[in-house]
């Protein structure tokens, strides 16, 4: 302590000379979130939630009271990781959650989680806002679904490891159920965390069995994308609105001998899919659950920003 006292900071004071300044702001967590707001030029609210791998559904969540609220329109919302660094690796291979050989999510040989990385971003609007532009571009805007409610939960328990009861996460179940005026029974597809360590598997597979009927459709695309941390959950809300677009349930990829009594989803198949359920729960206890539906013209509409129609973007709503 002594030592880095006496020449510490003018070390630190002799690095800082030649290092760029905007190298250092780059790293702050919200700096992507105001990168987008000044190339689009939105100028309302800029918000960078941070829930671990909750995040994703934790932004969808915001945007969706944004919208409630009167304070938006329209709000661009998701999430985006890049895990794959020495620092983020060496911190799971202590924690002895990454896998040796592949992810097997809800299996009897699971052996923890493959990073991956990848994002998911979306553009959500309220009915008044996507009807006014239908009439202004005289066709039909393509919707893939709707936010039909959420829970947003913590465990209040440990920094790494889940609540063995689950109380936070069943509660983000009954909030978000609750909220979008629906019983266990209405939900058709359940697109799992489903991370394939230990501990995450068995609470989510008592999560599931306590609250929902048992021949509930369940799957986890961890195994093919990976577990992409902060984005996961933006990206099982992509996987989820895909389901219900096209009918088609996605498979629990690395899935061959489950270790829970389930439906779980082994290999693609159609559905009549209505209603679907996305969970994330990340470090620290963080507990995030959405539902979605088919469009029926209801309050808050969500579609993929990547659409061939042109956007004209409010440059108060972001």
């Amino acid at each position: 302590r002594s030592e880095f006292r006496t020449g510490g900071l003018e070390k630190i004071k002799e690095i800082s000379e030649s290092f760029p300044l905007f190298s250092w702001l780059d790293t702050l967590p919200h700096m992507n979130a105001i990168a987008v707001a000044r190339q689009i030029g939105a100028t309302s609210i800029v918000l960078a939630p941070m829930a671990a791998c909750a995040t994703g559904i934790w932004a969808l969540a915001q945007a969706v009271m944004l919208i409630k609220t009167g304070q938006c329109e329209r709000v661009i919302a998701g999430a985006i990781e890049a895990p794959i660094t020495p620092l983020t690796i060496a911190g799971f291979l202590q924690m002895g959650a990454l896998a040796k050989t592949d992810a097997y999510p809800f299996d009897i040989k699971r052996e923890g989680f493959v990073l991956g990385e990848g994002g998911a971003v979306f553009v959500l609007e309220s009915e008044d806002l996507v009807q006014q532009r239908q009439a202004e571009i005289e066709k039909k805007i393509k919707i893939y679904g709707e936010i039909l409610g959420f829970g947003l939960t913590a465990d209040a328990y440990h920094t790494n490891a889940p609540d063995p009861e689950a109380k936070g996460a069943i509660l983000a179940v009954k909030q978000c159920l609750d909220r979008s005026a629906l019983n266990p029974s209405d939900i058709d597809y359940i697109h799992a965390h489903g991370t394939a360590t230990q501990m995450n598997d068995l609470v989510e597979s008592k999560l599931i069995q306590k609250i929902f009927p048992k021949n509930i459709a369940v799957s986890s695309t961890k195994g093919a994308t990976g577990h992409t941390l902060g984005a996961s959950g933006a990206l099982g809300v992509a996987f989820s609105l895909m389901a219900l677009l096209e009918q088609i349930l996605p498979p629990c990829v690395g899935l061959t001998n489950p270790d829970f009594d389930l439906n779980f989803v082994i290999e693609p198949c159609l559905k009549e899919i209505d209603r679907v359920m996305c969970f994330s729960f990340g470090f620290g206890g963080q507990n995030a659950v959405i539902a979605l539906g088919k469009t029926t013209a209801n309050i808050y509409q969500l579609h993929a920003a990547n659409n061939s129609y042109d956007i004209k973007v409010d440059k108060s709503s972001k």
